[in-house]
């Protein structure tokens, strides 16, 4: 019990210490409210909002509104980040629009699916322990600071320039990215819809081409916001560049891929044609199924 409390401590202080840290760094350049940058502005906002909704989800021990306030919370930060920036340029509106698409879909699509489940697995534990749940939230505030930080370079910089080949790139792979997550997303709802796939792992559409076609999507939408931001970074502001790094790091490390892949070993892992599926399909970049 110790040991998991110390763990949670080591976790929520690593949390706010690194964001306070990318905070400072996403500043430079920022624009300012008073003496405040925007940027920090919604570093702080990040995390408030999602300090708030622990306080009833912890009472309720629920993590029904996690994802949601997730959504909601990069709905807010961008918005705010619009409203408090100066000029802004059709990188800073697109950028802001991508966010918001992206999220508000992702949001939708993940609550209905928990309120259809009844509950989320991954927080069976945590939500019991009060620290180790505000942890979690705490984390979620990380997460959308971290993912969102080039887009709110890009909404919050006073340094503006005009689209060039580098945006229109960045802008095709973030529409490829997206493209990929929302079909990927919508061939498993339905594939899981079908009674007769009860039981059964899904193989075909994009996901024969990719075990996670889904998580690929995602890491590519924040590469190409990256690639946006680029022609306007400056100082320490390259640091925001760390958005797709860290969702790759946290989906093929940490929280996404290691958890479903052990998951489906478990549940598939002695059928042959899930082991044939496994050794044929590509853990994450796409492949042409072999024929």
């Amino acid at each position: 019990m110790a040991e998991k409390t110390t763990r949670s401590l080591i976790g929520l202080a690593a949390g706010i210490v690194i964001g306070a840290l990318v905070s400072w760094a996403g500043s430079d350049g920022s624009a300012q409210v008073g003496s405040i940058a925007v940027f920090a502005v919604c570093g702080l906002l990040a995390f408030g909002i999602n300090w708030l909704a622990f306080i009833p989800s912890n009472a309720a021990q629920t993590e029904k509104y996690y994802d949601l306030t997730g959504s909601i919370t990069y709905v807010t930060v961008v918005l705010a980040a619009v409203l408090l920036s100066d000029a802004l340029d059709a990188r800073a509106v697109i950028a802001a629009a991508m966010v918001i698409v992206w999220a508000v879909r992702l949001g939708t699509f993940l609550f209905r699916r928990i309120k259809k489940a009844g509950r989320d697995d991954r927080f069976d534990e945590i939500k019991t322990d009060s620290l180790r749940f505000l942890m979690a939230w705490t984390i979620q505030g990380l997460w959308i600071l971290l993912t969102a930080a080039a887009a709110l370079a890009i909404i919050t910089t006073t340094n503006r320039q005009e689209l060039g080949w580098v945006a229109y790139l960045g802008i095709a792979v973030w529409l490829a990215g997206f493209a990929i997550e929302v079909v990927a997303d919508r061939q498993k709802s339905a594939f899981k819809r079908d009674p007769a796939n009860e039981g059964r792992f899904i193989a075909t559409g994009l996901w024969a081409w990719s075990r996670h076609p889904n998580y690929f999507g995602e890491i590519t939408v924040w590469t190409g916001m990256a690639i946006m931001a680029v022609p306007i970074l400056s100082g320490w502001q390259w640091v925001v560049l760390i958005s797709p790094i860290f969702v790759t790091i946290l989906l093929t490390r940490v929280s996404g891929i290691p958890m479903l892949e052990k998951r489906a070993d478990e549940r598939w892992g002695g059928q042959t044609e899930y082991q044939r599926y496994k050794a044929e399909t590509p853990v994450l970049v796409p492949r042409p199924p072999t024929i």
